[in-house]
């Protein structure tokens, strides 16, 4: 090995054996280069090598901080429960209440869906807009409709391609954000009454378009880490012979789970057994923390009964409101669909995240998106595990910008959520989660803003209160 990288692994190996803990400081460059007799540069590219295996985390000014785990009491897998009957949801009221109050500015936005517009590159977009629409042709205008832009498709598709997924472009429907996706999926493989498996807990937007529609929802029991238990998925499709599957392969909401690809890979052979539509919600899939970007499911799927939904509001371009799905055989039903409700996605923010993509900043970017959000996390951990009571247990996700946290005894989320909202504090309650109210005694917290004095005398707040 280069000496670079023996430095590395000597720190890795350090981390790995519990000797150097989450949170700790590194020796400095000076101390590095003096105690092995090397130049600076080598002990930079030891460090950069640590951070792009997500072992290290650069503080600006501060130095170098070990990434790994803070401590053993994360949450616990989810207390064994069944399966549930199908269900009639309610849930839309709680829903429009948070988001109602997320909207206001001056809400801590720990119960926000979304990470802060500052990680963004607006400014660039916003160049690629301007010149994109100057040369725009008219004809766009109606040759667009339906499917979408065919450069921005053909960028989606060569991702796809990177995975080692080849992707027709023709397959992919562009679409306003992942939400009209997931919902034109929906729609084009049930029917009012009929029922869809969900995970639990399960995101919101999930309870709602299936409460919209006039479904039945059945709940299959999720770990926080590793995802939907496939077991029970199978028992509950031959007991309820449901319509549909949505589910979230990569850094669920709320919990973070991340799915293991032999797992992924036994779940489209057994929704291909039952010839069962799976809906796979992968909006998050780009912030991941470790050395690759994980798999969807979509991958392992031969026969096209994965309808592969993502889009760029959490990765890139968030307000533009541009989505798609790669639809496998129901690329033509989600076309239809698409072209009698919304008829198009704006055709100006497709060119101009085309030509973004195309010019080869996209990959740049992501890289200093997750190491912004990797870095918010340890710093949001480090206040909590500060601030509240010992009895918290929370998931440590390896992507996204989430925390599920267990709350200390029979304490109501619901209860703390309405006593924050009087302080200015957003929370999402574990109620927003389930279709059954499993989940009183948890809640989702956001850390996808950069944590500053305010937001950490919240988390000071938050602690006192479940005392």
């Amino acid at each position: 090995m280069k000496k670079y990288e023996m430095i590395a692994e000597e720190i890795a190996s350090a981390i790995q054996q519990g000797l150097l803990k989450r949170g700790d400081k590194l020796p400095s460059i000076r101390h590095i280069q003096a105690s092995k007799q090397v130049n600076a540069s080598t002990v930079f590219q030891a460090y950069y090598l640590l951070e792009a295996r997500g072992l290290i985390v650069t503080r600006p000014r501060s130095g170098y901080y070990v990434a790994g785990p803070l401590r053993s009491e994360r949450l616990l897998p989810q207390a064994a429960h069944n399966a549930s009957h199908p269900t009639k949801l309610q849930v839309s009221d709680l829903v429009f209440t948070l988001l109602e109050r997320i909207k206001d500015p001056q809400q801590i936005p720990f119960g926000s869906a979304f990470p802060s517009p500052s990680l963004f590159p607006l400014a660039r977009l916003a160049d690629h807009m301007a010149s994109t629409v100057r040369r725009m042709q008219p004809q766009l205008t109606v040759s667009d409709i339906g499917q979408g832009d065919v450069e921005l498709r053909r960028q989606i598709a060569l991702r796809y391609q990177l995975d080692g997924k080849p992707t027709d472009p023709h397959e992919i429907v562009v679409t306003n954000g992942a939400m009209e996706a997931l919902n034109l999926c929906l729609a084009a493989v049930t029917q009012p009454g009929d029922s869809v498996i969900i995970e639990s807990p399960s995101f919101y937007a999930a309870l709602q378009a299936i409460e919209r529609m006039g479904l039945k929802a059945i709940e299959v029991p999720s770990d926080p880490e590793l995802g939907i238990d496939l077991v029970a998925l199978e028992q509950t499709i031959l007991q309820h012979h449901p319509k549909a599957c949505w589910l979230m392969t990569n850094f669920q909401n709320p919990t973070g789970s991340l799915m293991p690809e032999p797992k992924k890979q036994a779940l489209v052979a057994l929704i291909t057994r039952h010839r069962l539509p799976l809906i796979e919600d992968d909006v998050y899939r780009e912030l991941y923390f470790g050395k690759q970007r994980p798999l969807p499911a979509k991958t392992w799927d031969n026969d096209g009964w994965v309808m592969h939904c993502s889009s760029f509001s959490k990765s890139l371009a968030p307000g533009y409101r541009v989505g798609w799905v790669s639809a496998g055989r129901f690329s033509e039903t989600i076309t239809r669909l698409k072209l009698s409700t919304t008829l198009a996605t704006s055709i100006p923010a497709q060119l101009a995240l085309a030509s973004y993509l195309a010019k080869g900043g996209y990959d740049k970017h992501l890289r200093q998106l997750r190491h912004q959000l990797m870095l918010q996390q340890l710093q949001f951990t480090q206040a909590i595990h500060q601030s509240f009571p010992a009895e918290v247990r929370y998931t440590l996700p390896q992507g996204g910008y989430f925390l599920w946290l267990q709350l200390p005894g029979h304490q109501d989320s619901l209860t703390l959520f309405q006593q924050a909202i009087q302080h200015n504090i957003s929370l999402a309650p574990g109620h927003l989660f389930s279709s059954q109210q499993q989940y009183a005694g948890y809640v989702r917290l956001n850390y996808g803003h950069p944590l500053n004095a305010e937001h950490r005398q919240a988390i000071e707040t938050l602690g006192q209160w479940m005392q």
